[in-house]
């Protein structure tokens, strides 16, 4: 079972380090990030199941990473923050947060936020509940790691391997939204410069391979200025 990685965004380093320290107390995975660019360029390069982002910081603070980080993204993003006035709360929160947590914050309490919008994320029916670790399955839409085997509606699908690579990453995180930038550097294993038009050919290839009518697909959506994603389908 795949373990779920959290990214701690915060400029003060002993906050992150004691966070780090719990969450990995906890079985979370754990990647630090000190500002707003770093917090990015890791979610282009790793998997991220969930952000915690301080909202006070130098160089840019957590609302305007927070519009950053949606204009691609859409995992969960709890806020932290020493104001405790309501108004911030409500802009934090309409500004495309899930959560909101005061300075100094009941780690029990925190550890409860963060369980409960993995699940809410997630659904309990994502990829780290379907899944057994070897097959992965959307509906009728079934990808075997072993045999590097796709099926549809039990009817083999024949895949190059950078498209199956792109679809098990796809399918490992049913609903969420990658990038053109994120699936090119997860897949291509380098930076994404000038690689959106190289993904947006290999995800038409896939769609013609998986769906019965390409042009109004089942499984393989793309939201338009965002990204890629495989539909939730049971």
């Amino acid at each position: 079972m795949e373990q779920y990685c959290i990214l701690v965004v915060d400029d003060d380093r002993e906050i992150v380090r004691s966070l780090g320290k719990l969450l990995e107390r906890e079985g979370y995975g754990v990647k630090k990030a000190y500002d707003d660019k770093e917090a990015l360029d890791l979610l282009l390069s790793e998997t991220i199941h969930l952000i915690i982002l301080d909202v006070m910081m130098p160089q840019l603070n957590g609302l305007s990473a927070l519009m950053k980080i949606r204009e691609k993204n859409n995992i969960p993003v709890i806020m932290l923050s020493a104001r405790t006035e309501e108004s911030d709360k409500v802009i934090g929160l309409s500004m495309g947060a899930d959560d909101y947590v005061t300075k100094p914050y009941n780690t029990a309490e925190l550890m409860a936020r963060i369980r409960s919008q993995l699940r809410r994320y997630f659904s309990l029916g994502s990829a780290l509940s379907q899944n057994d670790g070897d097959t992965l399955k959307n509906g009728s839409l079934l990808l075997d790691r072993n045999t590097k085997q796709v099926t549809v509606d039990g009817a083999p699908v024949k895949l190059t391997a950078t498209e199956f690579k792109i679809l098990e990453l796809l399918m490992e995180h049913p609903g969420y939204v990658f990038s053109a930038e994120q699936i090119y550097s997860r897949v291509w294993k380098e930076d994404a410069y000038a690689g959106e038009k190289t993904v947006m050919v290999h995800i038409r290839r896939i769609r013609e391979k998986i769906e019965i009518d390409p042009k109004n697909p089942k499984y393989l959506k793309v939201v338009w200025g965002i990204g890629y994603k495989i539909e939730k389908d049971t």
